[in-house]
């Protein structure tokens, strides 16, 4: 699939750039603020692919945990690989960030190619990577963010599993977790295959890396910011918290917020909460992003109840589970906050476009709606304005 990933990059790395020299006077009024010396490198070349979140990755790449309360939310894997390029470039550290997640974008399009071609053939194995890649998050996959890494391990625990290669499958899953916390969606996923394999003593004698990998992160954390939780308990500051009810919590919230938000963006009319000092349009803005989450879940309930009839438990349940942990912890105002770019490391969901993608008038409008988000999406991202 180097094709694919040659001419998807090189696209969305020219819409972004076009976005940001064509459209500057509609950057982020606070764009100037938040672009510190942290994601200066290059130039806008490079830096444009370093935006939000990019600055707690370099900035634990560079200074490790102890900088700031609220970077104990953003799990090692990938500020760790960051930081030996970036201190192999002379302190490049977006230039570094940019390079790890183009190759691992690269590696994530081969595997799922190779993966997708075993169920649904050739053609169904390009739909499935041309649908990654023209995904309405898939410029994340670029970013300096850890999407890429993170898609790349959990392909390769899948690959390394079905094939039997149960230590190299575990290892694999643990530098996931370690990655992100939803990696431990795996841990059910693999476990059926596991029980299933002919040699189950074998299948799970290395099962315990994972959470022995996994403790390295507290103790870290304990010593560099004396919480060795904080990464639980900083949620707080990024307004997430805990649901009582489970992924049924977030569920909720999300299913209300979207019809409530539907509703005001129809009318235009938040009327009871125009007095706050924010004005109607930012609230008309929180509508918007709640009607947009609240579909994409809709989306990817859909498509997980077809990846798991079609492909099995294991792929169901991954999906399931990586959709519960985020519905697990809702965002204030935005419950499903940032839940669409969540969804582009979900793999089976493109197994399962790719399965009812077959139709040309499906495949085409598929792509249509997709490459139109997408565009929407790299602009907001170049000229600082959320989008997740």
């Amino acid at each position: 699939m180097p094709e694919v990933f040659l001419w998807s990059r090189l696209a969305i790395w020219g819409a972004a750039l076009f976005a940001l020299l064509a459209f500057e006077p509609n950057r982020h009024p606070r764009a100037d603020v938040w672009d510190g010396p942290r994601l200066h490198d290059l130039g806008y070349l490079t830096d444009v692919w370093a935006r939000w979140d990019s600055g707690w990755f370099i900035g634990i790449a560079q200074h490790g945990y102890g900088f700031a309360k609220e970077a104990s939310a953003f799990f090692p894997g990938y500020p760790l690989v960051v930081a030996g390029i970036g201190r192999a470039f002379f302190g490049h550290y977006v230039l570094a960030g940019l390079l790890v997640s183009l190759a691992c974008c690269a590696v994530a399009f081969v595997l799922l190619h190779r993966l997708a071609e075993e169920r649904l053939g050739a053609d169904g194995a390009r739909r499935a990577v041309i649908y990654l890649a023209v995904f309405p998050m898939a410029f994340f996959l670029q970013a300096v963010y850890s999407e890429s890494l993170y898609l790349v391990l959990v392909l390769s625990a899948f690959l390394l599993a079905e094939r039997a290669r149960w230590d190299a499958a575990w290892a694999v899953t643990a530098l996931a977790v370690l990655t992100r916390l939803v990696g431990f969606a795996l841990l059910p996923a693999l476990a059926v295959m596991a029980w299933r394999s002919p040699d189950r003593a074998r299948a799970f004698r290395a099962l315990p890396v994972v959470p022995v990998a996994f403790a390295a992160f507290p103790i870290v954390l304990w010593r560099k910011t004396g919480d060795a939780w904080g990464f639980l308990h900083s949620q707080d500051l990024w307004h997430r918290h805990v649901s009582y009810a489970g992924p049924f919590g977030g569920l909720w919230k999300g299913t209300r917020a979207g019809a409530v938000g539907l509703v005001h963006v129809l009318s235009r009319q938040p009327a009871h909460r125009y007095g706050t000092a924010q004005g109607p349009d930012y609230w008309l803005r929180l509508d918007g992003l709640n009607v947009q989450a609240f579909l994409f879940l809709v989306l990817f309930l859909v498509l997980t109840v077809i990846a798991w009839r079609r492909f099995g438990a294991p792929y169901g349940l991954f999906a399931a589970a990586s959709l519960a942990l985020p519905l697990s912890a809702p965002a204030n105002k935005v419950p499903l906050l940032s839940l669409p770019r969540f969804g582009l490391v979900i793999f089976p969901l493109f197994l399962a476009l790719a399965a009812v993608g077959g139709r040309p008038r499906l495949h085409t409008t598929i792509l249509a709606v997709s490459a139109l988000l997408l565009g929407v999406g790299v602009v907001q991202w170049s000229l600082w304005q959320w989008v997740a």
